[in-house]
């Protein structure tokens, strides 16, 4: 398998289709690939479905996606926040339409995704909204909801560092959905502090091996 170390962000995107399930890690701020969704921006993709944590703060970011109108639906586990204006305006007015999903939920369907797990069952949201036309089922004298994976075409990410094999390692909470994420979508676009030589990392220390990457690229820092 061959990893492309990309120049640059737009070149990191590019190939993005309209229709895409895009998964974009981050958990608000943390984490969160900006510099890549701001290439996407520029890219054009749109009718895109987007699998995040939340649905973006303030006016970047996510949020800068959102206010493009390019995107037709969100999956995530925290639609409204304070800063969260964007996302409301779009959905009060009809035109972005949303699944809510607990958070652990949110991880273990991308997880089971990658782990080729046809659906699981799990007792979070049961007896509530979120179980309304699902399937249920008592086990155990507890009852349990069906849950079925959710699958990305694309997945952008934000890691700590890299090796020029994709090998991935994160810093602290920032590292948040990235590692499911990255097994659950079909192309897996990095973006990184750092690139650095194979063997420079620890393998011991390597969270996302490079079997999952396909495109890596380093951001861009302020002068």
């Amino acid at each position: 398998m061959t990893i492309q170390v990309c120049a640059h962000t737009d070149e990191a995107v590019a190939g993005i289709e309209d229709g895409s399930t895009v998964l974009i890690g981050g958990f608000g701020m943390a984490g969160m690939p900006v510099q890549l969704i701001d290439a996407l921006i520029r890219q054009g993709a749109t009718d895109l479905t987007v699998v995040s944590n939340n649905a973006g703060n303030g006016d970047t970011g996510l949020a800068a996606l959102l206010a493009t109108g390019r995107v037709r639906k969100v999956i995530c586990s925290f639609p409204r926040q304070a800063d969260s204006w964007v996302f409301d305006e779009l959905y009060r007015a009809g035109k972005i339409e949303l699944e809510v999903v607990p958070q652990g939920n949110l991880a273990e369907r991308m997880r089971a995704a990658g782990a080729g797990i046809g659906a699981f069952f799990t007792p979070t949201g049961a007896n509530t909204l979120l179980a309304e036309g699902k399937e249920s089922r008592e086990i155990d004298g507890r009852t349990y909801v069906l849950e079925y994976p959710i699958k990305g075409d694309v997945a952008l990410i934000g890691a700590h560092r890299a090796d020029r094999m994709g090998n991935l390692v994160y810093r602290k909470t920032a590292r948040n959905f990235g590692p499911v994420m990255a097994t659950a979508a079909t192309m897996v676009v990095a973006q990184v502090r750092e690139i650095v030589d194979v063997g420079e990392i620890d393998p011991e220390t390597v969270v996302t091996p490079s079997i999952y990457v396909d495109r890596v690229v380093q951001e861009v820092t302020a002068a």
